[in-house]
């Protein structure tokens, strides 16, 4: 059963970083593209970065702009969401996706609160 593992979350004050973690189990890791996704209370589900099979290419949205760096290490089976200068408008529950043409699967999230 595929699962997708996060972690790295927590409570960091405005302008600060924290790094996010994925670890994907019984999955064709190195064939998939990951990315990160998050949703916090009242707002839509909302994409964040991805990243492709390979890691040639990445994309962000556009509220992001540069603060966040997705990256992959297929030999680990394991993306990461690098995250600077955090907003309090960054808070959210943040989750791994993995992407396969229609085959999506989604981790249960991690929390990350931005406040002074």
């Amino acid at each position: 059963q595929v699962q997708l593992v996060e972690s790295g979350g927590g409570l960091v004050e405005p302008g600060g970083s924290l790094t996010l973690s994925c670890f994907a189990s019984d999955i064709t890791f190195g064939i998939y593209t990951m990315g990160w996704f998050r949703q916090s209370p009242g707002r839509e589900h909302e994409f964040v970065a991805n990243i492709t099979w390979n890691g040639d290419s990445t994309n962000y949205a556009g509220t992001i702009n540069g603060r966040f760096t997705i990256s992959r290490d297929n030999a680990k089976n394991m993306v990461y969401l690098h995250m600077n200068n955090l907003k309090p408008d960054d808070t959210a529950v943040y989750y791994c996706n993995a992407e396969l043409g229609a085959l999506t699967y989604r981790g249960k999230g991690t929390l990350v609160a931005v406040s002074s």
